[in-house]
Order: C-alpha cells, then sequence, then structure tokens
C-alpha cells in the first residue's frame, strides 16, 4: 500500500510560537526549562497534525531552535574551536552563541539555503577537524516521537551536501579529505537510531540538483557504500531540481528509497526509471512544497495512479520538499474572500491533498469524486477570473523601446554629476535602511490596523520616530541619512499592500533564519502602482535634515523572490511588471527632490537557477528588471542596491551588469571574503562592504571595524569606497545601534584623515 511521509514540516508555529519564546528567552523573559518545554509543545502538536491528516512517517529531527545545518553540525561535532565549545556538553548559550556570536566571536557565518529565502549557518572545516558522533539531541526527539505512538523517520543532511555547504577555514586544502572521518560519525549516529528503533532514516543531499565537480560526484558511491550496511533503511532525498543528468549513479547507489520533487522537474523520474533497482521506494514529491497553490488533484491523481501501477507498495507520496517553505494553515486566513481562498494551499491543506491522491489510487476517483470537483472549480475560476489580468499593464510593457531599461550615460559620468551637488567627503557613510522597530513603533501599527488608532495619530507617531532616527543620524555624523522605515512592516509586504495584483494573509508566516519570520505576500494578478507609496514619508524625512536623504525601495526581483508567485506567466514577465510599477516610484521621488534612492535586491543571488545552463537566461531577465526600475531618470539621481547572505563570486559580472551606482553587500561574517572577488573582477562602480554583522547582538570593537575597513581599502578605490552595517538594523535595539555606529563612525574619521580627509573626487 502508498505511504505517505513529509520530509519537513514548518516549525515556528501558527501564531510564531517558537519566535516568541525563543525571543523572550534572549531576553531573560524565559528559563531554559520555560524554552525547551515550548519548544516541545509545538513539536510535538505539529506531529499530531500530520498524523491526523494520514501522514505514516513524520520526519525527526527537522525541528530546529534555529537552524536544521546547524543541529547537523552538532551531531557529528562539528563545531568551531574558535568557540572553545564541546558539541557533547553543548548547553543553550553555547548553541545560541554559534547562531548569534558573542563579544569575543562572531556567529557562524550565514547564507540562503539553495534558491530559498531561509538562511542557514555555514560550517567552518579546518584540515584538522575531528568528528564524532553526537546523537542525543536527535535520539531525544525520536523517543519522543515514538512515545507518542507515531512511526518517526528521522532527517539527517546528508555527509556530502554537509560538507559542501560549509567552507575551508586556514590552510587551503580538499574538503573531500575530511569525508572519511565525517562517514564514520554518520555510522555511529545511523547505528544509534536503528538500535532506538528507528526502521527509516531520510538523508537529504540537496547538492545533487547542483552541478557538481566530477570529483564530488565520484565520491558518492564510495560514501554510500560506506554506509550500506546501516541496520536502518536509507531514504535519499533530492529536491529543489532535477538529477536526471546522475542517473546512472543514483541507480548504482545501495539505497533503500530515492525521492524526487516531481514538481520543479517532472521529468526526472523518466531519466531514472530504465534502471530503476527493483524493490527500491519511490518517493515522488507530487505536492508544491515551495509555493501555496492549490494543486491540479485531477492531474496529480492520474499521475500517483500511474506510478502505483508500477511501483505498487514501493511507492510514497511526499510533499515536493520539506514544508518549511509555506505557511501552516490557510484555513486561519478568515480576511480572505472566499474566491482567492479556494485557490490556496498552505502546509496542512497540502497533507490533505496527499491523503485524497491516497484515497483516490487505493479506493479509485469515485472515492473522491467530490474533492476533484472541487478542486476542477478551482481551477478554473482562478484561470478565468477577471481580477487576474489587466489590458493597461500587458500595453505598457509592450510599447517599452528596446533600451528602456539602460540609463542615460555610464558610471563616471553619473558619478561626476552625482558628486557636484552630493559634495562627499571620502568615505561616504550611511546605512542600509531599517532602524529599530521599537516596542512603541510596533504597538501603534498594530492598533493602527486593528482600527483603534486614527489614520492622523498614527501619522503623528510615525513621524515622530522619523524625526528621532535623523536627530540620532545627524549626532553621529551619517552622511547620507535614512527615515529608519518605522512605517513599514516588512520590506516586501510593505510594498505590496500598496500594489495592485498582490494579496495578503494574517497568519501566513515562514521562517527566515533563527526568530526572523517573513509573511510573504502573494502576486495573483498583473502588477501596476495606482498610487504614490512611500514620497509623502521621503519629503517628510528631508525636511528635517540639510543632508541628502536616502530614499528606500525594494527591488523587482526581491519583490518576486520574496512573494509566493502566480504559476501561470513566466517569473520574468512578472518581473518586468514590478520594474515598471517601481519605476512610477523612482520618478516620483525624483520629482520631490529625493535623488540617492535606494533599490534592495538582497534576493538577486538567491533566484540564481541551480543549473548554469539556465544562469544566463535569469541573469538577462533580472538584471533588466533592476534597471527598468530606474529608468528615465536623471545622471545627477543617485541610485543604490543592497545585497546580503549569499555567494555572489560566480555572478559578478551580472551584478555589474545592474549598474547601480552604489552597491553595499554584506562581507563582514565572511571577513570580506567577498569583496575579495570584487577586487579581482575590478567591480567598475562604487560598493559599500558592511563593516559589521547586524544579526548578532555584539557590538564590533573599533578595532575589528579598521581592520575590515584597512582589508576594503588594499581592494577598492578610497573614492569609490563607502563605509555601512552589512543590513538593516530594524532587529536591533537603539544601545546596540548607537554603539555599533559610533564605533563605525569613529574608525571612518580616523581612516579619512589619513587619506587626507577632504571631498572624494
Amino acid at each position: 500500500m502508498t505511504t505517505l511521509h513529509t520530509l519537513g514540516f514548518p516549525r515556528i508555529g501558527a501564531k510564531r510560537e517558537l519566535k516568541f519564546a525563543l525571543e523572550a528567552f534572549w531576553q531573560g523573559q524565559k528559563s531554559t526549562a520555560e524554552l525547551l518545554d515550548a519548544a516541545r509543545e509545538l513539536r510535538q502538536r505539529h506531529w499530531l497534525n500530520q498524523k491526523a491528516a494520514g501522514i505514516e512517517r513524520v520526519p525527526v529531527g527537522d525541528f530546529s531552535l534555529y537552524d536544521q545545518v546547524l543541529d547537523a553540525q552538532i551531531l557529528v561535532g562539528a563545531i568551531p574551536k574558535r568557540f572553545g565549545l564541546d558539541a557533547a556538553a553543548l548547553d543553550l548559550a553555547g548553541y545560541f552563541a554559534l547562531a548569534r556570536g558573542t563579544a569575543d566571536h562572531p556567529a557562524l557565518e550565514m547564507t540562503k539555503w539553495f534558491d530559498t529565502n531561509y538562511h542557514y549557518l555555514v560550517p567552518e572545516w579546518h584540515a584538522d577537524i575531528a568528528f564524532s558522533a553526537n546523537p542525543a539531541p536527535l535520539l531525544a526527539q525520536l523517543r519522543e516521537a515514538q512515545a507518542l505512538g507515531l512511526a518517526p523517520k528521522p532527517v539527517l543532511l546528508g555527509p556530502l551536501s554537509l560538507l559542501w555547504l560549509g567552507k575551508t577555514k586556514g590552510v587551503a586544502f580538499d574538503r573531500l579529505n575530511l569525508l572519511p572521518g565525517l562517514l564514520t560519525a554518520y555510522r555511529d549516529i545511523l547505528a544509534t537510531l536503528a538500535a532506538a528503533g528507528a526502521d527509516w532514516v531520510q538523508i537529504d543531499e540537496p547538492i545533487l540538483a547542483l552541478d557538481l565537480p566530477a570529483d564530488w560526484l565520484a565520491a558518492f558511491a564510495p560514501a554510500y557504500q560506506n554506509l550500506a550496511d546501516s541496520p536502518a533503511k536509507l531514504l535519499l532525498a533530492t529536491y529543489f531540481g532535477s538529477i536526471a543528468d546522475h542517473a546512472a549513479l543514483i541507480n548504482a547507489l545501495p539505497v533503500d528509497g530515492v525521492h524526487l520533487d516531481l514538481v520543479r522537474a517532472p521529468e526526472q523520474l523518466d531519466a531514472l526509471l530504465p534502471g530503476w533497482p527493483a524493490g527500491r521506494v519511490l518517493s515522488a514529491g507530487l505536492i508544491d512544497g515551495r509555493n501555496v497553490w492549490r494543486a491540479d488533484l485531477a492531474r496529480q491523481l492520474a499521475r500517483a495512479a500511474t506510478l502505483a501501477e508500477r511501483f505498487g507498495n514501493d511507492l510514497w507520496l511526499a510533499p515536493s520538499c520539506s514544508l518549511l517553505h509555506v505557511p501552516l494553515d490557510v484555513a486561519q486566513e478568515t480576511a480572505l474572500d472566499t474566491e482567492t481562498k479556494s485557490w490556496l494551499a498552505f502546509a496542512l491543506q497540502k497533507l490533505n491533498e496527499l491523503k485524497l491522491l491516497k484515497r483516490g489510487i487505493t479506493q479509485g476517483r469515485d472515492a473522491i469524486a467530490n474533492e476533484l470537483a472541487g478542486s476542477d472549480f478551482a481551477q478554473a475560476t482562478r484561470r478565468q477570473s477577471p481580477r487576474i489580468h489587466r489590458a493597461d499593464v500587458a500595453a505598457r510593457l509592450a510599447a517599452l523601446p528596446a533600451d528602456a531599461d539602460r540609463r542615460a550615460s555610464p558610471y563616471p559620468v553619473r558619478a561626476r554629476a552625482q558628486q557636484a551637488w552630493l559634495k562627499l567627503p571620502l568615505l561616504p557613510t550611511t546605512t542600509i535602511g531599517s532602524f529599530p522597530q521599537t516596542a512603541e513603533i510596533r504597538t501603534a501599527r498594530a492598533a493602527f490596523k486593528k482600527g483603534e488608532l486614527a489614520a492622523a495619530d498614527y501619522e503623528t507617531a510615525m513621524r515622530a520616530e522619523i524625526a528621532e532616527v535623523i536627530h540620532r543620524q545627524e549626532t553621529l555624523g551619517i552622511d547620507v541619512p535614512v527615515h529608519g522605515e518605522a512605517e513599514r512592516n516588512d520590506m516586501v509586504e510593505y510594498f505590496g499592500e500598496q500594489l495592485a495584483g498582490y494579496l495578503f494573509t494574517q497568519l501566513g508566516w515562514v521562517q527566515s533564519y533563527g526568530s526572523r519570520c517573513v509573511k510573504p505576500p502573494i502576486i495573483f494578478g498583473d502588477v501596476a502602482r495606482e498610487v504614490p507609496m512611500t514620497v509623502r514619508w521621503s519629503e517628510y524625512t528631508q525636511s528635517l535634515t540639510p543632508r541628502p536623504v536616502k530614499g528606500m525601495l525594494t527591488g523587482p526581483v526581491t519583490m518576486l523572490q520574496w512573494s509566493f508567485v502566480r504559476d501561470d506567466l513566466p517569473r520574468a514577465e512578472v518581473a518586468r511588471q514590478i520594474a515598471l510599477a517601481l519605476n512610477d516610484e523612482v520618478l516620483d521621488l525624483e520629482a520631490a527632490g529625493i535623488r540617492v534612492i535606494q533599490i534592495d535586491e538582497p534576493a538577486i543571488r538567491e533566484g540564481l537557477p541551480l543549473k548554469r545552463s539556465d544562469w544566463d537566461s535569469y541573469l538577462a531577465w533580472a538584471g533588466e528588471a533592476f534597471r527598468l526600475s530606474s529608468h528615465r531618470i536623471d545622471d545627477a539621481t543617485q541610485i543604490h542596491t543592497h545585497m546580503c547572505y549569499s555567494e555572489f563570486n560566480d555572478i559578478l559580472e551580472g551584478v555589474a551588469a545592474l549598474d547601480a551606482d552604489v552597491i553595499t553587500i554584506e562581507t563582514s561574517r565572511s571577513d570580506m571574503e567577498l569583496l575579495t572577488a570584487f577586487g579581482d573582477f575590478a567591480y567598475p562602480n562604487a560598493i559599500g562592504p558592511g563593516v559589521y554583522d547586524i544579526h548578532s547582538p555584539r557590538i564590533p570593537a573599533q578595532a575589528e571595524i579598521e581592520r575590515l575597513l584597512t582589508k576594503a581599502l588594499a581592494v577598492i578605490p578610497a573614492e569609490r569606497l563607502w563605509v555601512n552595517p552589512d543590513c538593516g538594523l530594524k532587529t536591533r535595539d537603539w544601545p546596540e545601534v548607537e554603539a555599533a555606529l559610533a564605533n563605525m563612525m569613529a574608525v571612518t574619521k580616523r581612516l579619512r584623515a589619513s587619506l587626507g580627509d577632504g571631498v572624494s573626487a
């Protein structure tokens, strides 16, 4: 009989219970026992949610207090020596020290999990690292699930993916040299889990969807041969793309089952079937774990039925990947209209779709006739809805000239025109946009949204916050201040709320990292801007200071990537629609006297396809969309962009093609490693490498900032170097922010003096 399972499940809770428990613990308002109790209650509730939906093998080990890759490092004893911690004796203080840093040690570097908006903590590999199995945390969760009468399936990040996702530190060496010792730890972990009653273990190897070097591909066969005598059966899980190019390799691996993402890459199964070993389980990922649209149940039932004929009891059904990437429950969205709500499926609804597929293939179509009819109706109403397509948007795109995305003059000409009025000193300083979202700001916004605070009173409160932010920046001496974004809830949601074609949820939360959650909007129709979105706030801010205020917008690719996107149009076309909507805002800001405008694109690298053969096409349309957002502006208007927590080394040509006047990037956690690539590439425009990590509560010492800026000056000419933090400051509190920025400004002033000060050329 077909088995239902999941690869992973959302862990933050329907109302962000984990977030609030974590933050209360960090603030000293919850004890260790209280945090662990809150986590246990949430974890068990989610297991029982899955069991109630018909899931027969619930995942164990996918629940994390911060990050599953960090948990994998602890599982194999791979904690960086610089922290002086022992994985086997690690307490919560030590765990969060790795994730968030300490006064003495920066946190582990953080970057994007493949092409998602989830951030993982990057392992640090030293040539002399000694791995040791530390299965106690996972074993405890396994026993916890067993005590509830469940059939748990432990989930491990595979050894090769774990190695690949880390970075070498210290002397240069080949990471694959660490594989034998790592496999010994995995063997011990598998033996422990099997002895505790785990008959199946899921091992995730998502790097198989990448274009791996030959030596990494060659390492899979001996690695899994090494694990082949595990007393537990192994389910090798792949997702996010096709592994068809590795069909022969996959079919030869000594594993008991393979999971395939048949949403992102449905065609890959045809490449694997001819050599599929007899008796091997196929886990078919037929329900989309990355987007929120309701499945076409009839279509997926036909596919599932065909697979059931071929595989019989060796067929498992699952979402395409972990459900970590979607919200929990659409039933809680009471503000959505009935029609649009009928188009959506969140995690719990996706489990129900799996259950219906199983019932359909075991009991026949008639057993789910009503549900099939409901699915067909939802698909039809969405296709035919007049709310989706706008003739004016299509006409505007069609009328664009071929060179619409190009600035009038090259960067050197623009830079002179901009400096003529900006008159900035060497090493000009700015921040990335947001300042602390205080309790007062959040309380006022919540009251306003509930109708408990009048619009005029809310406006007055936000203006007071903006005035305070400007005063603090002037006191610090920041050259290009920002208004602090007090009125904004989220950098994507805020704009989406003001654009046609978007809809919003009340509780559609998704984890980004740690306790950081986002509520991605849903792009369901053509996108257009109908009224100005930020102009009045920026005009007010500029009235408070003689310094040039930087207007803040979220770029088209990030607006796309950090939303759940419609699947009835090419993503490139949706990006162009967003770009033209943002261009209206850019032109209005310019007309209002805001001539420094940041168009954030932190998601450019995240959107890069996993296969290199698809990169050029993506970078072409992503770059065009960014440039369209600022087309028709004057040379003297300075366009900034910001990118963070991704690897840009291999797409620097595409980043340069954005042609932003100033780019700010995250570099502090990687010790300016990324900046070296920009220097080697000879990046032609101005650049602001982040000089301290805002995702950690630690305050950087002046010596630390000076060391990083000195490294930057060795790579980037002083006249093109800006000084700024890594990212926005909304998650920090004011004492941390002011202390860190004061140190940043003190170092900048010393370096200006050593460089001769004055105004940059």
